[in-house]
C-alpha cells in the first residue's frame, strides 16, 4: 500500500486538505456543473421546444450569433443546431408563401355550359 496514500487520508480525517486543482488549466472545473433546461442546455432544449413553437429556433439562433456559447462551450451544438432548424423553416415557409400567392388557384364561375375557370 502506498504510504502517500494514507498520510493523505490521516491530513484529511484531521480536518486538513488540499485543493485538487490543475495550475495550467484553471477553468478546469468550470464545466463540472449541469447544463440548465433538465441537463440539455438551452440550444437543445430550443431545438426540441422548436417543433411546438418555432419561435424558440430564432431565439437560440440569435444567442449563437451573440456567442452566446463562449460562456459554455458546451451549448454550441445545441446553439447551431437551432440555427439549422431556423433557416429549413425560414426557407420552407417561403417556398410555400411565394407558391400559394403565384399560383393562386383561380376562382370556378357557373356557367350556361357547367363550370368552368374564370378568365
Amino acid at each position: 500500500m502506498d504510504q502517500r496514500l494514507s498520510e493523505d487520508n490521516k491530513n484529511f480525517e484531521n480536518g486538513d486538505y488540499t485543493v485538487i486543482r490543475d495550475e495550467e488549466e484553471v477553468v478546469l472545473g468550470v464545466f463540472d456543473k449541469p447544463l440548465p433546461f433538465f441537463g440539455c442546455g438551452i440550444g437543445w432544449f430550443s431545438f426540441l421546444l422548436g417543433f411546438v413553437c418555432p419561435l424558440m429556433w430564432y431565439y437560440a439562433s440569435f444567442l449563437h450569433f451573440i456567442k452566446y456559447y463562449h460562456k459554455d462551450p458546451r451549448e454550441r451544438t445545441g446553439l447551431a443546431s437551432c440555427v439549422a432548424a431556423a433557416s429549413i423553416f425560414t426557407l420552407a415557409a417561403l417556398i410555400t408563401t411565394v407558391t400559394v400567392v403565384l399560383l393562386k388557384p383561380r376562382p370556378l364561375q357557373l356557367t350556361s355550359h357547367g363550370v368552368s375557370a374564370a378568365g
